[in-house]
């Protein structure tokens, strides 16, 4: 079973970020108060009490300050058993991470007592693209905060890139790919630059003032972080995720593989099997609603055509792929027999293969990830 926590606040906002945030800090002592009381309320959500994983995300989670995360940590423990060996992550910022000039590594040190995985969210090494995603911080701390963590003992470590970002030429790219790499992390996830509405990338592209990138451009530059972390000996287990032998992210590799997860906090999502639960995306609503008694949160309950199309969207991305005896169970029907027409179209067309029952995407299909899945998609039936 696994667990993650929202934490929904920021120094300041990111460019290009649509997640749910507040830059306002006033109200994160009561926020805590209140994630404690909704594991509280959702101790019975899933199946079991044992946790395999754990996963504190954002916002910045690495704003907490010892006093919070102690409390959120002794809630946990008292709701649930921790596995020995459960993977524990914690998303930071790499500003957060380096700590005074007297003692560098005071708030690794803090980290490390609570959690032993480092999700650090660089996005880039390029001083410009920095501050045009208006991150807090600089090209120095983005390399520097990773040999900071390395000493304080983090082996198991992730840092977040982000490609696509407008160029006259890939320059900028290979240099923070070589970079990357250089810094001998065991995982690394990248992620192309999306404009979305109501980000203030959004708002600029609409005037006219940023335009995105190319597809061709991104794609070139995807077929580049590909090939550079396979000759370094990464393997791509997930469009966006790439792992040294036996480091792949086991709480991201739970949501697709479908194994029950609960969410908590504003904003966060649930899933045990059978429904999905979405909390409300508001902090002093949520307070509110928790400091009642209600988790402020709709369930969904999910249809055949739901269960199989959440499979698609997320296995088809990975590395294990999508079974076909599994896609039948969730359809209640021979799913080859049903999709005919489209997955001949699809193995045509070079972008998915089938062995050993086994639905996975060919490396021109990685391209159209999102668009393969979509293609298969059952539709809802009045039986349903």
């Amino acid at each position: 079973m696994h667990l993650y926590i929202h934490i929904p606040f920021c120094k300041q906002a990111c460019h290009y970020c649509d997640f749910h945030f507040s830059t306002n800090l006033k109200q994160k002592t009561a926020l805590v108060d209140a994630l404690c009381r909704e594991i509280d309320l959702q101790k019975d959500y899933l199946p079991t009490r044992r946790l395999e994983t754990i996963y504190l995300g954002g916002g910045t989670p690495s704003l907490l300050t010892e006093t919070e995360l102690e409390t959120l940590f002794e809630t946990i423990h008292r709701q649930y058993t921790v596995a020995p060996d459960a993977e524990i992550t914690l998303e930071a910022n790499p500003d957060d991470l380096i700590g005074p000039a007297s003692d560098p590594l005071r708030q690794l040190r803090l980290f490390r007592k609570y959690v032993n995985r480092l999700s650090i969210g660089i996005q880039s090494f390029h001083e410009p693209h920095l501050r045009l995603m208006n991150r807090a911080h600089s090209a120095t701390e983005a390399g520097r905060c990773v040999q900071l963590a390395q000493e304080a003992g983090f082996t198991n470590l992730t840092i977040d890139l982000i490609y696509g970002v407008p160029a006259d030429t890939h320059g900028i790219w290979q240099t923070d790919l070589a970079k990357a790499v250089s810094l001998k992390v065991p995982h690394i996830s990248a992620y192309c630059l999306t404009i979305e509405p109501g980000t203030v990338f959004g708002n600029w592209h609409k005037k006219g003032r940023l335009q995105a990138a190319e597809d061709e451009f991104a794609a070139e530059q995807f077929t580049m972080l590909v090939q550079t972390l396979r000759e370094n000996g990464y393997e791509q287990y997930e469009i966006s995720n790439f792992a040294q032998p036996g480091c792949e992210a086991r709480h991201n590799s739970s949501y697709w593989k479908r194994r029950p997860y609960l969410g908590i906090g504003p904003s966060a999502h649930s899933f045990n099997g059978v429904s999905r639960q979405y909390n409300i995306a508001h902090n002093i609503q949520y307070i509110r609603a928790i400091e009642k008694g209600d988790v402020p949160g709709t369930v969904e309950p999910l249809s055949r055509a739901d269960q199989v199309n959440d499979y698609l969207l997320t296995g088809l991305r990975t590395k294990w792929g999508c079974d076909l005896r599994e896609l039948s169970r969730l359809a209640g029907s021979d799913f080859q027999v049903l999709q005919r027409t489209e997955l001949q179209n699809l193995y045509q067309q070079g972008w998915l293969s089938l062995e050993n029952h086994l639905l996975t995407l060919t490396e021109a299909g990685k391209l159209f990830a999102d668009r393969v899945a979509a293609e298969l998609f059952m539709v809802e039936s009045d039986e349903e």
